[in-house]
């Protein structure tokens, strides 16, 4: 069982930042992060999620298009930012991540089937990496607010791979947190049957 400090550090006092300061994120960190993060189960093992690093002004101009107004100034000042992307053929890889059984036939049968497991999937991914990260001291801010028809286009084209959700990373500025945002009762959300 997890200590109080470790459930405090991943669930209770861990906060989506808007503001970052100024201290880079290492590729090793980065590698670190990736190493955790997909270890997380998957539906057959598919891991579908594909995730770019962008920590470069030159990789951030080039995502600066996609970007909702209300996400450009966090996203341009944050020292990474994810595209947690999906592969759309993911199940081409399942011959050797799923070898108890012909799993690729589940998918290649229905387009529609591929692409619901693709997205549930490489969201679970997505969340396994906010916690890998809170985990390693780092702070996370998931966002959705993109024009996805313009990140493919920029970073996927020519590829299998379209874009899920950013996640900017680094070390979150507490100034600039927003109060506390309230969450469902157990009443509102649960039912018990």
């Amino acid at each position: 069982m997890l200590s109080n400090d470790a459930i405090n550090l991943l669930f209770l006092e861990a906060r989506s930042h808007n503001g970052w300061i100024d201290k880079q994120v290492t590729d090793e960190q980065l590698a670190r992060l990736y190493s955790l993060a997909r270890m997380g189960p998957t539906s057959a093992n598919c891991s579908p999620a594909r995730f770019v690093f962008v920590r470069t002004q030159e990789g951030k101009e080039k995502l600066k298009p996609s970007l909702s107004s209300g996400n450009l100034q966090k996203t341009m000042t944050a020292p990474v930012t994810v595209i947690v992307a999906y592969d759309t053929t993911f199940y081409e890889q399942l011959p050797v991540l799923f070898p108890h059984a012909d799993a690729r036939s589940w998918f290649t049968s229905s387009p529609a089937f591929a692409e619901e497991t693709a997205l549930r999937n490489s969201s679970m991914q997505a969340a396994y990496l906010i916690m890998a990260a809170r985990s390693m001291g780092l702070d996370t801010g998931p966002m959705s607010g993109f024009d996805r028809v313009k990140l493919d286009e920029a970073f996927f084209s020519g590829t299998h791979y379209t874009a899920n959700l950013l996640i900017n990373l680094g070390y979150g500025d507490t100034e600039k947190l927003f109060s506390r945002l309230p969450r469902l009762s157990l009443e509102e959300a649960c039912d018990f049957i």
